[in-house]
């Protein structure tokens, strides 16, 4: 390791300058990237923050540190500009990270990016909400009077109002300051994993919220000074448990829309029609234009989570369990099972059995042009398949190790004659890239496109190779 990130571990420094100090709390797939852009915040005379990573001193979080501090990006990803970005801040020297809380003690402004995770072994789902007081406690006991905190994780409505914030005014009340000493506001991220990573964070509109007047205009401000609020202006709601819930709204429409779809997807199949095509048709219309389609599974940290958080809140936070979220609830479950659909094509294909059989999975991300594992369909597919006998390889255009699975991934393309089936899971432009009549030469292997990624032109190639392409959501 060297001087530079065993400073920055023990404890950086911003520049001498008199730029203002913005720390971010969390350095995950969200935070690591929020920190980059805050570094790129620039004026006529340059910088406008001095931007610290903070992470726990655990394996994964000292990789982070060590990664922000080198200038090296934490996590594989297909967005160049984040890279570029990244390289731009570093060369600024605005920008380091550490795993020494007490960074916070100079910081002017926090931006909060701690998980908050659905705990799925209980009967009902509920969240543990100790990182994230800890992660306030750790604010609460070191910021100065006049700091602004914005809490960027997506929580339960009532988390900042009623679970931070009293959290918060207890550890300033020890130390002899009122309540009101350190400002506390909540602004979603609406990041779009993949080619568009950076540009989803400083060119999107964002919301926004505070639990009094002058918190939110503070977090006005300091968002005023990282997106491009010229093209895409800021909205300000009346208080952070309204704009807790526009994000987990947002996401629930999201996740019911595309659960509406699969019920089309089986319809689709069973009698003989391409869904795309008519999908793509209704998309014509300005006022559908959003309108979802079916495909191998949900995946990623939000879509798998965030529809729950409703039935949490009225339940943990207001204690109303008299409000239900049926359709948040049954959209939850539809999703998760889709890989099983999947996996269902396959197993119809090899002749209503999985046992022995040779199959490679061609993306574990959830979704293409990222490197993320957590929640992927691949994870339900693969365990599954193995469960009834079957041997999966995969493989990843940005994955080479898989660590919910603990195993390698594959990172060129196998010969398909090694196969007695293929799986499509993720549009990645490597894959419709390649030349199937040529990969499926001499295999027998069935094909299964599970989440529109062959073109019409490589499907047709497919069939002329002798082999079968069976597609979800076309019959």
């Amino acid at each position: 390791m060297n001087e530079h990130v065993m400073l920055a571990q023990a404890c950086p420094h911003p520049s001498q300058t008199r730029r203002q100090l913005v720390c971010v709390q969390g350095l995950g797939f969200v935070g690591s990237a929020m920190a980059i852009a805050i570094a790129n915040a620039r004026g006529p005379g340059g910088p406008f923050y001095d931007v610290v990573g903070v992470d726990l001193p655990t394996e994964a979080g000292r990789h982070r540190v060590a990664s922000i501090a080198e200038g090296r990006l934490p996590f594989a990803g297909a967005d160049k500009m984040l890279g570029h970005a990244l390289a731009e801040a570093h060369a600024a020297g605005n920008l380091t990270a550490t795993c020494n809380p007490e960074i916070f003690k100079e910081a002017n402004v926090v931006v909060v990016d701690i998980n908050l995770d659905i705990d799925w072994s209980a009967p009902q789902p509920i969240v543990h909400f100790d990182a994230l007081q800890r992660a306030v406690d750790d604010l609460g006991q070191r910021l100065r009077p006049g700091s602004l905190i914005i809490v960027e994780t997506t929580v339960p409505p009532g988390t900042c109002e009623r679970v931070l914030a009293p959290r918060l005014a207890a550890s300033l009340r020890t130390r002899g300051l009122p309540d009101s000493a350190i400002l506390l506001a909540h602004s979603y991220e609406r990041v779009m994993p993949g080619a568009d990573y950076y540009s989803s964070i400083v060119n999107y509109w964002r919301v926004y919220a505070g639990t009094t007047s002058e918190a939110a205009d503070a977090c006005e401000y300091f968002l005023s000074n990282v997106i491009n609020v010229a093209e895409y202006p800021l909205t300000r709601l009346a208080s952070p448990t309204a704009s807790e819930t526009a994000k987990v709204l947002e996401n629930s429409f999201r996740a019911v829309n595309i659960a509406f779809m699969e019920e089309w997807g089986r319809f689709a199949e069973a009698v003989g029609i391409d869904l795309f095509d008519i999908v793509e048709a209704v998309r014509k219309r300005p006022t559908h234009a959003n309108i979802r389609q079916p495909g191998f599974g949900v995946g990623g940290y939000c879509l798998t989570k965030d529809p729950l958080f409703g039935v949490v809140a009225a339940r943990a936070i207001f204690s109303r369990p008299d409000l239900a979220f049926p359709f948040s609830s049954e959209a939850v479950r539809t999703n998760a099972a889709m890989p099983l659909l999947a996996l269902a094509k396959v197993r119809e294909r090899l002749g209503g059995s999985l046992k022995g059989s040779r199959i490679l999975l061609l993306g574990v991300s959830y979704r293409e042009d990222v490197g993320d594992t957590r929640y992927s369909p691949a994870q339900v597919f693969v365990e599954a398949a193995e469960r009834e006998g079957a041997e999966v390889t995969t493989h990843d255009p940005l994955v080479t190790y898989w660590p919910e699975l603990d195993r390698p991934v594959e990172s060129e393309l196998p010969p398909a004659k090694m196969f007695d089936a293929v799986v499509f899971t993720q549009a990645a432009p490597s894959y419709r890239a390649i030349e199937l009549g040529e990969w499926l030469r001499g295999s027998a292997a069935e094909v299964i496109d599970a989440n529109n990624v062959l073109t019409r032109e490589q499907r047709r190639s497919v069939s002329a190779t002798g082999c079968s392409c069976t597609s979800i959501g076309r019959g």
